[in-house]
């Protein structure tokens, strides 16, 4: 899996997890086409199968850190 250098557009409180809806914070562009978001949590959990599937992964969860 690799990091989006200069993501094209941030993540916001619309973005919810393909999973569970919650607030998406991780974009995975995938080598097939097309895009899955995940909150943190399945962005975790999915992470493995992540890496084999990715082109570019977007990774705002540090934004979960923030006051």
């Amino acid at each position: 899996m690799t990091t989006a250098v200069a993501p094209s557009t941030a993540l916001t409180a619309a973005d919810r997890c393909d999973r569970c809806g919650a607030q998406a914070y991780l974009r995975v562009e995938l080598q097939t086409g097309g895009e899955l978001l995940f909150c943190a949590h399945h962005a975790r959990e999915h992470g493995d199968a992540l890496k084999q599937v990715a082109v570019t992964v977007q990774d705002e969860t540090h934004k979960l850190g923030q006051d």
